[in-house]
């Protein structure tokens, strides 16, 4: 792996990856089994995700993309001087996260709740499939990427058997920055038992500053860790990762720990998060219907500690 990221030297949260065989590698790909389902499950539990390069229309996720860069154009966060649908930021710019470009998204909607996504599972799950209704879009500008955590902690009041899939809108280089994945993390009890089970919405009602946390005015990010190099040496296991092309899927547990590589390019990396589970099961009620709460005041829930 160190020798193949060629001249870039990986960082995550604005550290520098160690690059030795027991501390980083590749994805495996589950491209060759994509269409057995039993084989697909048994995977997962091993593994913690599922990396399926290619599995997905290369030109709906190329219509996804331009849907977003050209209102991300529109709105002057791009640099005139490049076609929108290559993302090339504008000096200076700042953001990560805008879920907002994919309201109301019919190209978005159409590559993450119709066809081969959906499809997909149906299959893995082998009855009928819920998708959440709010769509994590990450619009990520040159800079640190997003620091270790589990989903867990964001979607835990509904059903286990909930998954994530991260769908990279365009290629992503090693530059660009992609998401990586902790070997084997999925299977530490002892992270799963404390950290997995915390939420972020929750607060003590009993503290003094509760209304602050009522209100959203204080906050905890739901990282494990903002320091992906020191985590994986305390939990041990490799971060893992390539280089994505538009059209690849990895899906993911709930509990399988999971960053991103810093933007050291001068483009804006484009993904999705997007989460599904069986029809049958409870979902977590901050993010369905036709205007999800998220973690607004309405999703809080407080407790005595």
């Amino acid at each position: 792996m160190a020798t193949t990221t060629g001249r870039i030297r990986l960082r995550s949260c604005g550290r520098e990856l160690e690059t030795s065989s027991d501390a980083l590698g590749e994805l495996r790909s589950s491209a060759d089994i994509a269409g057995d389902a039993d084989v697909l499950r048994e995977r997962m539990l091993e593994d913690g995700y599922l990396y399926l390069p290619g599995y997905l229309d290369r030109d709906l996720v190329m219509a996804a993309r331009s849907s977003v860069t050209d209102r991300l154009a529109e709105e002057g966060a791009l640099d005139p001087v490049y076609p929108p649908v290559e993302a090339v930021a504008r000096p200076g710019l700042s953001v990560k996260f805008r879920p907002d470009l994919a309201n109301g998204n019919a190209a978005v909607f159409e590559l993450l709740y119709t066809g081969r996504m959906m499809s997909f599972y149906r299959e893995f799950f082998g009855e009928e499939v819920r998708h959440f209704d709010y769509t994590w879009l990450r619009a990520v500008a040159p800079g640190t990427g997003t620091a270790p955590h589990g989903d867990s902690v964001f979607m835990n009041r509904g059903t286990d058997r909930l998954y994530t899939s991260w769908t990279p809108l365009g290629d992503i280089s090693y530059a660009l920055g992609g998401l990586m994945i902790l070997e084997g993390s999925h299977q530490l009890e002892h992270v799963r038992e404390d950290y997995g089970r915390r939420d972020v919405d929750s607060y003590c009602l009993n503290h003094e500053d509760a209304e602050l946390y009522a209100t959203g005015q204080k906050w905890w990010n739901g990282s494990i860790s903002e320091d992906p190099v020191a985590l994986r040496r305390a939990l041990g296991g490799r971060w893992l990762t390539t280089e994505y092309r538009a059209g690849d899927l990895l899906v993911f547990t709930m509990y399988t720990l999971h960053a991103s590589l810093d933007n050291q390019s001068d483009r804006v990396r484009l993904s999705t998060d997007s989460r599904y589970q069986p029809a049958s099961e409870p979902a977590d009620e901050r993010w369905v219907g036709e205007n999800p709460v998220g973690h607004g005041p309405a999703g809080k829930r407080g407790r005595i500690c």
